[in-house]
């Protein structure tokens, strides 16, 4: 729904209603607080699961770890979820919490500005309209913002070409000559999605990805079943699945020989399911195994060897009107591009201009890339939270658990804050500075220093990812240690 909150200071004001801004206003809701508002520029709720619609869109988590824990119980057709049924899902949890009346969708926040004076935080959208909140908390995601690279004579190209998170479903791929540019996770569910539509298929691969099984099945169905005995079950799998990923941590985190056991799962179904030695060379990676997100599919390699698809690993060097050109001087005549590139992961807020106190700006704080203490709140920007903000995304796990971690934390300093006895909460500069060097020195051990991803900023750092075991971050963002904090007088009565 679109409302209008203009002319009204509310307690809490959250941007993005994906995962993250979702969550923390159910908790909020679950604690007693409706003083809280959820923005989304878009007109439907969701993040990646609203933008990502591309064929073969699923999570490669398994759903019963790639959802709330205090969520309402959905009937998960899959082990893996397709994108429209976690779709649904968040839209069941809106209806479960009542929600509703709290979103304002179709409005683009474009400033946060806070003000000293009145300590409060004064939102701009698009549409000119002003909303003054106490706590605003950016649940902006890191995967939300498509990057298409800049390619000569892109501009020239005479078919449709559209991102993968932009899916066009009014152009049919029947009988079309269809390239895919990239091969990230989204390449590797729509490359075997597409592949039997398509009068020919080109797949562009810039460097080849580790590929594990994927061990997807039909869920039975249990709605039969008497509710208690749901519930052990999806709490059992839910942590069985939870633990097989934290095993797999130190892999990355401090490449470890658990890193091996990964390696040759990938290379064990290379090997059983290319029969072509040179098609198997170019898709054998030569990086380190997790230093780029490792890849989750068993369809993928089947569909490469197919006679009506070929894998280019020739550089691009430019886009004609019917063409891609690679280096080896070769050009792939193509009428459809579908550019599976990946997002501006290590920007975290995109193009939200955030001022803190005396007109700090978060842009020229994050120059050499984004930091915040526990990844959530940055000095000088007092009652800013962030949600998957930076050192919070994981290479193994659940990103909804962090997620939750994070919410449990932000609903302890609103709680804080409800109490009156502080007028802000803004972390002491020596304890984020501290939590920085920290995340620095780990990131710098662990795999993902040895190639370049989207998971590292262009100067060098890894901003995106947490150098442990899920666990360790729920237990440090456990309670609220106020000691983290600037003091702050009590807040003046609100009028």
């Amino acid at each position: 729904m679109k409302g209008r909150t203009a002319g009204r200071r509310i307690r809490v004001a959250v941007v993005g209603a994906g995962f993250g801004g979702l969550g923390v206003a159910m908790a909020l809701k679950r604690a007693g607080h409706d003083d809280f508002v959820v923005l989304d520029k878009a007109d439907d709720i969701g993040g990646v699961w609203r933008d990502n619609t591309y064929p073969g869109a699923a999570c490669d988590i398994p759903a019963s770890l790639y959802s709330y824990s205090f969520g309402p119980r959905y009937p998960w057709s899959r082990r893996y979820a397709p994108q429209a049924e976690i779709l649904d899902y968040l839209r069941s949890c809106v209806a479960a919490h009542a929600l509703d009346p709290h979103l304002r969708l179709g409005q683009e926040v474009t400033d946060a500005v806070f003000d000293d004076a009145r300590l409060l935080w004064r939102l701009r959208t698009a549409a000119g309209e002003t909303i003054e909140a106490e706590v605003f908390v950016a649940a902006c995601g890191q995967l939300n913002r498509p990057v298409v690279p800049r390619i000569p004579g892109a501009e020239r190209f005479g078919g449709r070409a559209f991102h993968s998170a932009r899916w066009d479903h009014g152009h049919s791929l029947h009988g079309r000559r269809v390239a895919v540019i990239g091969t990230g996770a989204s390449a590797l569910q729509i490359v075997p999605a597409i592949a039997d539509q398509v009068e020919h298929l080109t797949v562009f691969q810039r460097s080849a990805p580790y590929v594990v099984p994927k061990w997807d099945r039909t869920l039975p169905t249990s709605h039969r079943l008497p509710r208690p005995v749901r519930d052990v079950r999806h709490k059992a799998a839910r942590l069985g699945w939870w633990l097989f990923n934290e095993s797999l941590v130190s892999g990355l985190t401090r490449r470890s020989p658990t890193a091996g056991l990964t390696r040759r799962g990938s290379q064990a179904q290379l090997t059983q399911q290319l029969t072509d030695p040179e098609l198997r060379a170019r898709l054998t990676p030569t990086t380190e195994i997790g230093c780029k997100r490792v890849g989750i599919s068993s369809t993928y390699y089947p569909a490469l060897q197919r006679p009506d698809v070929t894998l280019v690993t020739e550089p691009i060097t430019e886009i004609t009107a019917t063409a891609i050109g690679t280096s080896d001087g070769a050009r792939h005549e193509v009428d459809t591009i579908v550019y599976a590139t990946g997002f501006a992961a290590t920007d975290f807020l995109g193009p939200l201009r955030v001022s803190g106190r005396r007109g700090a700006q978060l842009s020229h704080e994050w120059s050499e890339g984004a930091r915040a203490h526990l990844g959530m709140t940055v000095p000088g920007f007092p009652n800013l939270f962030l949600v998957y903000g930076p050192h919070t995304n994981i290479g193994a796990g659940s990103a909804v658990y962090m997620i939750e971690s994070q919410i449990r934390y932000i609903k302890a300093a609103v709680l804080e804050l409800a109490k009156g006895t502080r007028s802000f909460l803004e972390v002491r500069p020596e304890v984020a500075e501290a939590f920085d060097a920290e995340m620095t020195r780990r990131t710098r051990r662990s795999v993902w220093a040895t190639c370049t991803s989207w998971y590292r900023h262009s100067s060098g750092r890894v901003t995106n990812n947490w150098p442990g075991q899920t666990v360790e971050y729920r237990r440090r963002t456990a309670r609220l240690n106020l000691a983290d904090f600037r003091p702050a007088l009590p807040r003046p009565r609100r009028p």
